[in-house]
């Protein structure tokens, strides 16, 4: 997907987008998304990766969160015997 960056974006403006963002519970990047797709007349069924509806809900972790995270939820793979008795 494409990036881009919008120069000089006055204080109004900037001000509303930041408003809306706040009142819909969302970030900024999908609240001008939905903007620009509401402007070029394309519904929200129009897009193509699905990931992006949920980005504001998860994460990318690097390897080594991982690891940790990993670490952390080995004993939640254990099976004690004595619990199913």
């Amino acid at each position: 997907m494409k990036s881009i960056t919008i120069h000089n974006l006055d204080e109004r403006l900037s001000k509303l987008i930041e408003k809306k963002a706040k009142e819909s519970g969302t970030s900024l990047n999908k609240t001008i998304k939905g903007l620009l797709r509401q402007a070029l007349g394309l519904s929200a069924k129009n897009i193509l990766d699905k990931k992006d509806e949920f980005s504001d809900l998860s994460g990318v972790w690097d390897e080594n969160e991982f690891q940790d995270f990993s670490k952390n939820v080995e004993d939640f793979n254990k099976v004690d015997a004595k619990d199913w008795q």
